[in-house]
C-alpha cells in the first residue's frame, strides 16, 4: 500500500495550482454573482411588468434547478444552440454565478423593501430623483442589511466551485482525485481540501465581518429626525 505521506512536493504542486485555479472561478463566479443579484433584484422592484415579470421567472427558475445540471447546460448544451463553445472556467464561472446571483437577487430586494415606505414618500415630497433617492437614503440603510446574507451567499458560492471539476477544471477537487489515482489514498487528499475550503472559507467570512464592522462605524448618528438633514439642505437651497 503506498505512504500516504510520500511525495510532499508533489501534493504541495497539486494542491498549490488546484488552489489557484478555485480562487480564479471563485472570483470570476463572484463578479458575476453581484452583478446578476443587484440586476435582477432591482429589476424585481421595477414598476414596469416588462421588467419585473421577466426577472421573477429568471430567478425562480436558477433558484428551483440544480447548480450541476445549471453549469451542464452551460457548458454542453448552450453551445449547441449559440454555436459557441465556452472555456471550462468561463462556463462554470456563468452557471455558478448565475444561480448564486438568484439567491443574491433575493437579499437585495428584501433589503431594498425594508426601507420604511414613509422615508420613500418623504424622498419624493423633497423632489429627490431617483439616483439621489437610492444614494441617500435607500442604499445607506439597505447595504448594512445585505451584508450578513450576502456573506453567507458568497461562502455557499466558494463551496458550489468543487462542482466545476465536473467540466475538467483543475480546481482543488480535481487535483485531489487526481493524487487518489497516484497514491491510492483517499485520506490524504480529500482531508487536505477539506482543510482548505475551511481555510478560504474562514477567509471570506472575516473580510465580509470587517466590512460589517466599517459600514457600522461609518454610519452617521444623528440626533434629529430621519430627514431632518435633508429637510436643512432644501431649506438652504431655496434661500
Amino acid at each position: 500500500m503506498a505512504d500516504p505521506l510520500a511525495g510532499v512536493d508533489t501534493y504541495l504542486r497539486y494542491f498549490g495550482s488546484g488552489l489557484a485555479v478555485t480562487l480564479a472561478v471563485f472570483a470570476a463566479s463572484l463578479v458575476v454573482a453581484f452583478a446578476a443579484g443587484i440586476g435582477m433584484g432591482l429589476a424585481r422592484l421595477a414598476r414596469w411588468r416588462v421588467v419585473r415579470y421577466p426577472a421573477v421567472a429568471v430567478v425562480e427558475v436558477l433558484r428551483g434547478t440544480s447548480e450541476i445540471v445549471q453549469l451542464y447546460w452551460v457548458f454542453f448544451a448552450l453551445p449547441l444552440v449559440t454555436g459557441f463553445q465556452l472555456a471550462p472556467i468561463a462556463a462554470g464561472a456563468i452557471a455558478l454565478g448565475l444561480n448564486k446571483g438568484a439567491y443574491m437577487a433575493e437579499v437585495v430586494r428584501s433589503a431594498v423593501q425594508a426601507v420604511p415606505r414613509g422615508q420613500l414618500e418623504a424622498c419624493v415630497a423633497l423632489n429627490l430623483s431617483p439616483l439621489r433617492r437610492m444614494q441617500r437614503v435607500v442604499l445607506p440603510q439597505a447595504i448594512p442589511r445585505m451584508l450578513p446574507p450576502l456573506a453567507n451567499d458568497t461562502i455557499d458560492l466558494l463551496k458550489a466551485t468543487s462542482v466545476v471539476s465536473l467540466i475538467t477544471i483543475a480546481d482543488l477537487t480535481f487535483r485531489a482525485q487526481q493524487l487518489r489515482s497516484l497514491t491510492g489514498t483517499s485520506l490524504v487528499p480529500f482531508g487536505a481540501i477539506l482543510v482548505l475550503y475551511f481555510l478560504v472559507a474562514m477567509g471570506v467570512g472575516g473580510v465580509f465581518r470587517s466590512v460589517e464592522e466599517r459600514v457600522a462605524v461609518g454610519r452617521p448618528r444623528r440626533t434629529g429626525p430621519p430627514f431632518a438633514h435633508l429637510f436643512a439642505r432644501g431649506q438652504e437651497q431655496s434661500r
